[in-house]
């Protein structure tokens, strides 16, 4: 528990006389010991809050509010407390390929279940105590995002590194028995966790559904930063195309027998395998985005819808977009798109080279800020770069590397606009001159989450 840090004006906890420097114990009656307490038990209209004193006696306060109002207490940390470390050393762990000497909260492993439903964030199950299981089946929280990899116990011990890890599979059938939602995340490793290993995770997961509502299977991502690490390799356009193959074939049979393809490839392995990307349609309701899943084929319908609708082309002044060079040519057949509305649209789509962290990483969310700087130094930008917003820390205007905005800006000569990744019609507008600086989305946590699936 931390103490009250800020009351906000006008807020139902200042109207009732709530202090800074106050510790709330209960609210109804029910301890309070972070923000999952906090924001479950303060949904109700009438509330009666137990507050500690500096001095250590305590008051009660009543409450009347609307129905999921916000009390307006204000806390050190978004948590309430710290968050919890990873205990793992997964043998792909993409902290463990960082260069040295970067700043401290890039090396920062969390494993937070309060993350997971807050803020969609991963977890492996291993670091969680008997007391959390209980509260997320007691408190229904739901969906959680869980990093499964493998239900085979055994491998999954070697792939985590923990003598825990089988036990997080005995947890998701205990999710799945009291309702908790989860959707699935498989890192997959050449020759470790796919093949029959995963066939056999698919059909557990599969078992579990409805409780069980998605699966991503995503690419190991490797930085040049692997010295010590355990040997792993990289997939190629072959060995990418066998685990579509694999991975559709599964859907195909559960879309028969369930109702749901349930499992998708993140669309970073069509792209190693040189294959078209599936319709929209195909994601369903594209639960996972977050894991690159969908993102390119909605990013061009969303933009092929918006260019279709537009009229105003007078604000549509010379630009240039830099992004990993996966997507660059989904951008570039945007901007194409964009040229054959209209022929006085200028724009160039630069892939940057990803010399930071190795260029086997292709993904617009590791460009740094430095590489950006160097490789588009001299190139015709016109009179506006766009860049996607997973490129920055979180809710910031810094690039990993800490090169910022302004800094790009001054070495390049020219103003930059930071759009919304995942929306093809910011992403439009922009190329219409229609856009304005995207103002940085709100800090996630104050541990950066590295966007590596996100194109």
């Amino acid at each position: 528990m931390t103490a009250i840090q800020g009351v906000t004006p006008h807020s139902p906890a200042w109207r009732a006389g709530a202090q800074r420097g106050e510790i709330l114990t209960h609210i109804n009656g029910h301890p309070v010991v972070d923000v999952l307490d906090y924001k479950f038990y303060s949904y109700d209209p009438r509330l009666e809050l137990t507050l500690k004193r500096p001095d250590g006696t305590q008051r009660s306060l009543k409450i009347r509010k609307s129905e999921g109002e916000d009390l307006g207490l204000e806390f050190e940390t978004y948590l309430m407390d710290r968050a919890r470390s990873c205990a793992n050393h997964c043998i792909f762990c993409f902290v463990d390929q960082m260069p040295p000497g970067m700043r401290p909260s890039l090396y920062f492993k969390d494993d937070d279940a309060r993350l997971s439903f807050l803020l969609g964030n991963y977890l492996t199950l291993t670091n969680l105590s008997p007391r959390e299981v209980q509260r997320i089946i007691d408190l229904r929280i739901s969906p959680i995002n869980v990093s499964v990899h493998t239900t085979d116990r055994e491998l999954r011990e070697k792939m985590l590194n923990s003598p825990r890890a089988g036990l997080g599979i005995d947890i998701m059938e205990r999710f799945a028995g009291a309702g908790i939602r989860m959707n699935c995340q498989i890192v997959s490793c050449p020759g470790i966790n796919d093949g029959p290993a995963l066939d056999r995770t698919l059909s557990d997961l599969a078992a579990l559904h409805p409780a069980v509502n998605s699966v991503a299977v995503v690419p190991v991502g490797l930085t040049k930063y692997r010295q010590g690490l355990y040997p792993l390799e990289i997939y190629r356009q072959d060995t990418a195309g066998a685990v579509i193959d694999q991975v559709e074939a599964f859907a195909q049979q559960r879309l028969e027998a369930q109702g749901t393809r349930l499992v998708w490839c993140s669309d970073e392995f069509y792209l190693l395998a040189g294959r078209e990307l599936p319709e929209k349609s195909y994601y369903e309701d594209m639960d996972q985005l977050e894991n690159g899943v969908g993102m390119l084929r909605l990013l061009t319908s969303q933009a092929e819808t918006a260019l279709e609708d537009a009229q105003d082309f007078t604000r549509a002044t010379p630009f240039s977009i830099a992004t990993g060079t996966s997507a660059a040519p989904f951008l570039q057949k945007i901007v194409d798109m964009a040229r054959e509305k209209c022929d006085q649209i200028q724009g160039t789509v630069y892939p940057i080279a990803n010399r930071f962290f190795g260029e086997e990483i292709t993904v617009a969310g590791l460009v740094t800020g430095g590489d950006l700087i160097a490789q588009l130094r001299g190139k015709n930008l016109g009179q506006r770069l766009l860049i996607p917003d997973c490129m920055l820390r979180a809710g910031e205007r810094v690039f990993l590397d800490d090169v910022s905005v302004d800094d790009v800006e001054r070495e390049l000569g020219v103003p930059v606009s930071v759009l919304d990744h995942e929306s093809g019609f910011d992403l439009a507008d922009a190329i219409l001159g229609l856009e304005t600086a995207s103002a940085p989305r709100p800090p996630a946590w104050e541990n950066e989450e590295f966007y590596r699936y996100n194109p």
